[in-house]
């Protein structure tokens, strides 16, 4: 934005100048064309028509070379306008993603709570219903469930011998 700021204050004085240079070139016309028409003679009013003619052909090549200068700026600076457009589209969509990931495991976080919940419930019934069967069991046939923790809750690992 700063570039693009800067570009336009640049774009500003090249157009001041260019309509000054034009202004300047209008009078230099008239003052030749005054000339011409007064005493073609003279050696001093020749001498000076050339040099305005000079000057005439001078501040047109700076004029055409300003008008390519200013559309020159002009483009890159709409190409700055529509890149920065492009880029804030492209975050506000990569941002509504990651917002509905967020959403989306904040709910399977939830989700794998609550199924934690009801699996250590039912081992707590598969135990307390094994603990009065008359056989005995050893610890290796009974289902172990563990909770993995982190920085982030893992999923439930079940591990079942055989």
């Amino acid at each position: 934005e700063v570039q693009v700021d800067e570009l336009q204050r640049l774009l500003a004085g090249m157009e001041k100048e260019h309509r000054s240079l034009l202004l300047k070139m209008k009078e230099g016309e008239a003052e030749l064309a005054r000339l011409r028409s007064v005493e073609g003679d003279k050696l001093a009013e020749q001498d000076r028509s050339a040099q305005l003619e000079k000057e005439v052909a001078m501040l047109r090549e700076k004029i055409h070379h300003l008008d390519d200068m200013l559309k020159s700026q002009q483009r890159k600076v709409r190409q700055m306008i529509e890149q920065l457009q492009n880029s804030k589209t492209v975050i506000q969509a990569k941002d509504a993603v990651i917002q509905e990931l967020k959403e989306r495991v904040a709910y399977l976080e939830a989700e794998n709570l609550e199924m934690h919940d009801r699996i250590e419930h039912l081992i707590e019934k598969q135990v307390s219903r094994g603990s009065h069967s008359s056989r005995v069991r050893s610890k290796s046939e009974y289902v172990s469930s563990k909770r993995l923790t982190g920085p982030k809750p893992l999923p439930l690992i079940r591990v079942v011998e055989t």
